[in-house]
């Protein structure tokens, strides 16, 4: 049987088309391993800098929690001490108490009156919103120092706060040592500055959420019969649970690591009524030198705050998928 060079020749070119075509499949299917890589070469930069100013600093942090150490001279071994200090120290379970109680200025209240503005506000329209939106949206532009400073002197026996009082015959609720002087008033007073500075937060995500919000929903609501606090729990609230997840787990985190205000307005006084965690950790860092001490302090204050953001993300999870 003859075989004929024509033959030949396209049966070579359909073998080296083949081949060709192998090797460009081969090359499509290392495709994507080739954009990863990629993709690692431009986080890459980013990455080696969080690594130099969180990860790096976070493993000398374990690594000194375990000595007793003033910064200066050579340290000695302390093991876990540092850390039973958590259960034994009064001044720390009193500065977590006293963070607890913080909790009731800086997210519940904030978290509530925000709810019931944005439900109040979704039933009724005002003119002159944006303008609301703005005063409220202030106090996060402006820096917690600074506003700080303010309510310092709002605070202050002769301040405007005690001004008033007196000017409407109240003066006998003005304490003598000024509002951040009294045992009794300096925590609710920091407590107070928190509500003003977390409510408007609250209030401006609890809106835009309202916003997205179908109305329709609420139309099929009252022709029910719903009435207002109906339509609250079957159409706004859920309608706001992921807004609410993100208010309740950042008011959260800013509860326990509170530090600013109380640095600035208190400095854990009078006495240790104002002290937090936060602070005693800059305390103990930079006043009475036990660095070892602030270190297991604050990995201890970064595990609670961790362990409690993930409770609070689980159940707003459940309450979500229920």
């Amino acid at each position: 049987m003859e075989i004929r060079p024509e033959v030949v020749r396209g049966a070579v070119a359909s073998v080296d088309a083949r081949r060709r075509w192998t090797r460009g499949s081969r090359k499509q299917e290392r495709l994507p391993g080739e954009a990863r890589r990629i993709a690692y070469l431009y986080i890459a930069p980013a990455f080696i800098l969080y690594a130099a100013f969180n990860l790096v600093p976070l493993v000398q942090g374990v690594n000194i929690s375990f000595y007793n150490w003033d910064g200066i001279t050579p340290g000695t071994w302390a093991g876990l001490s540092n850390y039973t200090d958590f259960f034994t120290d009064p001044l720390i379970r009193e500065g977590y108490v006293h963070v607890l109680q913080l909790m009731l200025f800086y997210a519940f209240l904030p978290i509530v009156l925000g709810l019931f503005l944005a439900a109040l506000l979704s039933r009724i329209r005002i003119r002159g919103l944006t303008a609301f939106r703005l005063v409220l949206f202030l106090p996060l532009v402006i820096t917690d120092v600074a506003t700080a400073v303010a309510w310092t002197w709002v605070y202050d026996v002769d301040g405007p706060l005690s001004t008033f009082l007196r000017a409407v015959g109240l003066g006998r609720l003005v304490p003598a040592q000024g509002w951040l002087g009294s045992f009794n008033t300096a925590l609710p007073a920091v407590g107070v500055f928190g509500l003003w500075g977390a409510f408007g937060f609250c209030l401006i995500l609890f809106l835009a959420g309202v916003m997205k919000i179908p109305a329709s929903l609420y139309e099929a609501a009252r022709v029910d019969g719903a009435n207002a606090i109906h339509e609250f729990f079957a159409v706004t609230l859920p309608g706001l649970r992921y807004e609410l997840q993100v208010v309740l787990v950042l008011s959260l985190i800013d509860t326990l690591g509170t530090f600013d205000e109380i640095y600035v307005m208190t400095s854990g006084g009078p006495g240790t009524a104002t002290s937090v965690p936060a602070y005693l950790v800059w305390r103990r860092m930079f006043q009475t030198s036990q660095v070892g001490s602030a270190a297991a302090l604050g990995i201890t204050l970064m595990l609670i705050i961790f362990a409690v953001t993930y409770v609070a993300n689980r159940l707003m999870d459940r309450w979500g998928d229920e």
